[in-house]
Parts: structure tokens; C-alpha cells; sequence
């Protein structure tokens, strides 16, 4: 079964959520959506993903899983405010344990922050394949952008977040704490 894709341009981070679905069953998944920051008000908003909430209420899709292919540097996510409007459950790759310890480091973040994961619904294992209604998911970790990349295959597509980008921009940056060039280059 083939998925059909909708893809919306976040043009603050020039970052792409999709939508992927099956036509047959209305069962959808969200990937990497974003929530606008305005930088200079210091205020967040949901302009960008109320357009994916939008497309979907619209079209009667019914959300399986919000997933994030890794921790973003450039954006913030709205998987938890999509949740709230729409139901799903966040998942993202297991590795974002490794993410979660540095940027509590890093963060000053303190004993109530935890690194374990508990903030998401499902941490995926490395080949663990998934559903969104008769559509069969893959998922693969390809680290290097940050140690916890994933990227999500389904018949016909992948998703890999940053560790490639259009083909004018070339890869990810790998300078990020646990990122590596060379891990990078094996992955893709």
C-alpha cells in the first residue's frame, strides 16, 4: 500500500513537516512539526502546525503517531500541541537519551529533568517497523547530525530530517555535541 504525502514549508526555519497517510484507512502520521517563534516578542505560537491540524480535520484523518526524527536545534516542535488538538502518540528514535544528557548539561536543566525518554509515547529501536493503518513503517537510526537520528521509510519514501537536505544544501551539520562527519557519511 502507498502512502500519500503532504508536505507544509515552514519558512521561519526553512524546516518541511509532512503528513503521511493511508488513503484507504484515514490513518495518518505527522513528521517533525514545527511551532512558530516570534524572537523578538519571545512568544510562541501554533500558526504552522494549526495549518497541519487544519488538513487534517479537514480531510477526516484520524492521527497514529507524531514523529520526530530527531532533537531540532532549529525549531521548535508542536508534537505535543498537535497532540492535545489532535490525539497520536510522539515518538522518536531511542538514542535521544544521549541528546537529553547533553543538553541537561549543557541546559542546567537539574535533578527534574529527565533523560530517559518518559517525555515521549514511544522510543523507537533501530529497524522497529510501525503502522499507519495498512501502511508498514521502518525505522532506521542514522546518526551523525546528532546521535539520535532516525529516519522513517515507507513504501515509496523516506523521511530523514536534517542528515540530508534538498540537493542544493548537501548534508547536516555534524558539529553539534555527538555529532560526527564521518558517522554521518555512513549512515547516508
Amino acid at each position: 500500500m502507498r502512502a500519500a504525502v503532504k508536505h507544509f514549508f515552514h519558512n521561519q526555519t526553512w524546516t518541511y513537516t509532512y503528513v503521511v497517510s493511508d488513503p484507504e484507512t484515514n490513518k495518518c502520521a505527522i513528521i517533525d512539526p514545527c511551532l512558530d517563534l516570534n524572537y523578538k516578542a519571545g512568544r510562541i505560537c501554533g500558526f504552522a502546525a494549526d495549518e497541519v491540524i487544519l488538513y487534517i480535520k479537514e480531510r477526516g484523518l484520524s492521527v497514529d503517531w507524531i514523529l520526530e526524527t530527531h532533537a531540532h536545534a532549529d525549531h521548535l516542535s508542536a508534537a505535543h500541541y498537535i497532540k492535545k488538538e489532535v490525539g497520536g502518540k510522539v515518538a522518536i528514535g531511542e538514542h535521544v537519551t544521549m541528546v537529553q544528557e547533553v543538553f541537561k548539561k549543557f541546559y542546567n536543566l537539574g535533578d527534574d529533568f529527565n533523560t530517559d525518554g518518559s517525555q515521549f509515547d514511544h522510543l523507537f529501536k533501530d529497524g522497529e517497523k510501525f503502522s499507519i493503518g495498512n501502511v508498514e513503517g521502518k525505522t532506521i537510526h542514522t546518526p551523525g547530525h546528532t546521535p539520535a537520528c532516525v529516519s522513517y521509510i515507507f513504501e515509496g519514501a523516506a523521511f530523514v530530517g536534517d542528515t540530508l537536505f534538498m540537493p542544493d544544501s548537501g548534508t547536516a551539520r555534524s558539529d553539534f555535541p555527538g555529532g560526527d562527519a564521518a558517522t554521518l557519511y555512513h549512515s547516508i
